[in-house]
């Protein structure tokens, strides 16, 4: 499938697969300089790039996991949903889980993004709906 994006930044860098068999493709800072995000902060960090992603798609950007594992830094709203009618900046929404500060400089990988196919639902209202084996049951209720 391709995917058109624009560079908004001259210095930004395209998204791009680690390896052959990755499901996302990073996605870097654009920064001019480095931004500190502090413990339980949440910081916008912007990419310079926008997208056109298919109709009948939309993209998900998700937390790296090296960097969640080892420095505790993840995109807040985890997964962060792009749709494809939008063609703004492509902006990571991050924070910092850890105890200590954490340094992005331009360039830095911080999220990926994986591109989704979706269907749109219509929503019809019902008096009742069928019945399953779990039925009401909420959180934890299939154990823990």
């Amino acid at each position: 499938m391709n995917v058109n994006f624009k560079k908004l930044n001259e210095n930004a860098a395209a998204p791009f697969y680690g390896s052959s068999n990755s499901a996302g493709a990073d996605l870097r800072a654009c920064v001019n300089k480095s931004i500190v995000i502090r413990p339980r902060e949440i910081v916008m960090i912007p990419t310079g790039l926008a997208c056109e992603i298919p109709t009948g798609y939309f993209g998900t950007v998700c937390s790296r996991s090296g960097l969640a594992a080892k420095n505790g830094i993840v995109v807040l709203n985890s997964p962060g949903i792009i749709d494809a009618d939008y063609r703004g900046e492509i902006q990571l929404i991050m924070t910092n889980h850890s105890t200590v500060d954490f340094e992005v400089t331009h360039g830095m990988r911080l999220a990926q993004l994986i591109i989704v196919p979706f269907a749109a639902a219509n929503w019809i209202e019902s008096n009742s709906l069928s019945q399953t084996t779990r039925n009401t049951g909420g959180i934890g209720s299939t154990g823990v």
